[in-house]
């Protein structure tokens, strides 16, 4: 192999990490642009700094009061958690998604764009690991197994028709 020959094919293998890369976040940020991610409920002020225990016995509307907010204020962390794990299960199922179209673009570039159809196959596999990273947030084993099913049956697929068929 010459030198010009090996110094291509690097190019060729760092545009294909770039490509790859850039198809990840492009997919991620793209999810985050357009689908909100839930907010962190703000702790009321009152809550927020505590100088001495607060005697019950002196002032039971205060307390009361405060104890009142801190309910309401634990209620909203409660809602909020139950929507981050829809939020996180929604991002990795949209993520598996682009995944899967991302590596059936790549199989159908494969014969005429090798270097390209490598690249958008790379960037499938990242946003597939970016799906199942997501998922382990849902809080919901079932679709945690689901994913990664789906995960470990597209990365069966994909390296049965990259690898051994092509070698056919």
């Amino acid at each position: 192999m010459s030198i010009k020959q090996n110094r291509s094919r690097t190019i060729e293998i760092i545009y294909i990490i770039f490509l790859g890369i850039i198809i990840a976040v492009f997919v991620g940020l793209g999810i985050s642009a357009f689908y909100n991610e839930p907010k962190y409920p703000e702790m009321p002020s009152t809550l927020k700094v505590y100088s001495m225990p607060i005697d019950a016995s002196k002032d039971s509307s205060t307390s009361a009061d405060l104890v009142d907010k801190q309910e309401k204020y634990d209620k909203q962390v409660e809602d909020y958690q139950k929507n981050i794990n829809d939020y996180n299960r929604n991002v990795s199922i949209i993520a598996l998604i682009a995944s899967i179209i991302a590596l059936s673009v790549s199989l159908l570039l494969a014969q005429k764009l090798l270097v390209i159809a490598d690249g958008v196959l790379l960037g499938g596999v990242f946003t597939l690991l970016y799906s199942v990273v997501r998922v382990f947030g849902s809080g919901d084993d079932k679709v945690r197994f689901s994913v990664v099913t789906v995960g470990l049956c597209v990365a069966l697929t994909l390296g049965y028709i990259k690898f051994i068929r092509q070698e056919k």
